[in-house]
């Protein structure tokens, strides 16, 4: 049986309300300072809490996607041709028009592939890329777009907000004592997924690998995780396993992290579960702390910072800490970014209903 090819990140492109571009996303986490403001894209009266982090000025969100993929085709130097080859992997929130959003977008763009639109909440945008470096590694594809967005709007606003899980302190604070909750913000990215052995013959500089991936539910509640973090460990423990690489080769974790006391408690105990002893000494923080929540395209974002960040050999602190918590016992970054030599990072993504995603990112 034939090695699977390994899946190379070629171009990349996001937007949020830390800035427009990879660049600014870059320099937003590693200044540490959260972005979140009062909202003023929708009346928030009567809401219980009123910040989020949106961008001053932002268009539709099919313009948005428009754009975010040809900025990221171009960086990774697809011409027409190539393009109108590339696939489409679309993750949004979930609604009727969500296919003819996707069509929309990939006429747009020029891409002439296959489409797949994703909407499995918080793991929607993980879950594409865990796909498309599964259909790269197999021969499938040549190459994919995966793409997510989700701009903060009102439904959504109100739902978290009445269902208590914003954050009432206006900040957001992953794993520490005293935190309140995650506040939602702007998201919009999109990359360029391409196989090793075509990338190379078009003499091309990828940004990153995808190492390994995994994905495993719960099986626990409807909107609770697991206190014992089973799924999400097997997710990473699946990433690890693809990537032939022991927990000890993970140096950095951008959790799922968002505030709020139950899953970031659980999701400690998934990294100790997974990566042993390892677990208390591997640099962890979350930049939900600083661009917000973004739910179906929190795992692209996140993805985007954190493999910007390990190019740059510079890990994002973990802002709004207060002090430690006895139930998450991780080496979390509070005295600002840490310098760093290590090759491979994990980021995670978990989502009601008990889904969790784990994807292991390498340098070239």
């Amino acid at each position: 049986m034939a090695e699977p090819r390994a899946a190379h990140l070629t171009g990349v492109h996001a937007v949020s309300a830390l800035g427009r571009g990879p660049e600014a996303q870059l320099a937003g986490v590693l200044a540490g300072e959260p972005a979140f403001g009062p909202v003023r894209r929708f009346d928030t009266t009567g809401r219980r809490v009123t910040v989020a982090a949106t961008l001053p000025e932002v268009g539709t969100l099919p313009d948005e996607l428009t754009a975010a993929i040809d900025a990221a085709c171009r960086a990774a130097g697809l011409d027409g041709a190539r393009r109108a080859e590339c696939a489409l992997l679309l993750a949004v929130h979930g609604d009727p028009d969500v296919s003819a959003l996707a069509a929309q977008v990939a006429v747009g763009c020029g891409l002439g592939g296959r489409t797949r639109v994703y909407t499995s909440a918080c793991v929607s945008a993980s879950t594409a890329v865990a796909d498309a470096a599964a259909l790269i590694g197999r021969g499938d594809l040549d190459r994919a777009v995966v793409a997510a967005g989700y701009l903060v709007e009102p439904d959504q606003f109100a739902l978290f907000d009445a269902g208590r899980a914003l954050a009432v302190d206006s900040a957001v604070r992953p794993f520490s004592a005293g935190r309140r909750g995650l506040l939602l913000g702007d998201g919009v990215a999109a990359v360029v997924l391409e196989a090793s052995t075509a990338s190379h013959r078009r003499g091309t500089e990828p940004v990153a690998t995808i190492a390994g991936w995994g994905r495993a539910g719960d099986a626990f509640h409807p909107c609770q995780p697991d206190p014992t973090g089973a799924g999400l460990a097997r997710a990473v423990g699946g990433a690890l396993r693809r990537a032939g690489l022991p927990p000890e080769a993970v140096g950095y974790v951008n959790a799922n992290a968002t505030g709020t006391a139950q899953s970031d408690a659980a999701e400690a105990a998934a990294l100790h579960r997974a990566l042993g002893g390892h677990a208390g000494q591997v640099p962890v923080s979350s930049t939900k702390a600083l661009h917000g929540h973004a739910l179906e395209a929190s795992g692209l974002l996140e993805l985007v910072v954190t493999a910007l960040a390990l190019r740059h050999g510079t890990l994002p602190v973990n802002a709004g800490w207060q002090g430690p918590d006895e139930h998450c016992p991780l080496n979390v970054i509070t005295d600002g970014p840490r310098r760093t030599t290590t090759a491979h990072a994990l980021t995670l993504n978990a989502a009601f209903g008990g889904a969790n995603t784990a994807l292991l990112v390498g340098l070239p």
